[in-house]
């Protein structure tokens, strides 16, 4: 510090470096790597919320755990589904599309699920690829949707209910359409 100050050689030197030891503080904490509300949610914790908020969802956790032999509980439907849908196919877990999507996988409707790369292969004696494939189609669209909403919501809580709005579908029998002729008279309009 003196050396700088000596190199300075004003009556503000100090004042100067203080200023720009201040700039350098300031600086490297405001462009340090803080964690956002969704980072610091993890997808090992995101299944508990998930049965909180969807009481009746599947938990399809009947599976025996390869090293113990025991029935492994916390290896959930739910835990399945976002390892599935994060891990495996790298899918954002903030936006609706994506986990329409991973849902499509499991009814068959889009990309082929793998029994090998499928969460609980490696660490469940049974692989429930199958059991989750039939637990997501017996639910409703309506429970797929609320899952859905629950998930997006949890992972970025930031994101109010974005449905978009129904459209009315009743024909209103005043509004014609054919095309009308265009009226006289709209450039007296101008003057």
């Amino acid at each position: 510090m003196k050396l700088v100050l000596l190199k300075l050689k004003t009556q503000y030197s100090p004042i100067l470096f203080a200023l720009m030891l201040g700039l350098i503080i300031l600086g490297s904490t405001l462009f340090t790597n803080q964690p956002g509300i969704a980072q610091t949610i993890t997808p090992s914790d995101v299944w508990q919320i998930v049965y909180q908020k969807l009481p009746d969802f599947p938990r399809e956790n009947k599976y025996i755990n390869k090293e113990n032999g025991k029935v492994a509980e916390n290896n959930t439907l739910a835990t399945r589904l976002i390892r599935y849908h994060v891990y495996t196919k790298g899918r954002s877990p903030i936006y609706r599309l994506d986990w329409k999507l991973t849902l499509a996988d499991y009814l068959g409707a889009n990309e082929v699920m793998y029994d090998s790369s499928y969460p609980g292969n490696e660490t469940l004696r049974e692989n429930p690829i199958d059991g989750d494939k039939a637990a997501i189609a017996r639910l409703t669209r309506s429970q797929r949707n609320a899952l859905v909403e629950v998930l997006v919501n949890i992972f970025n809580p930031n994101t109010q209910n974005t449905s978009a709005p129904r459209p009315n579908t009743t024909a209103n029998p005043t509004t014609s359409t054919t095309p009308q002729p265009p009226q006289g008279g709209g450039a007296q309009l101008l003057k």
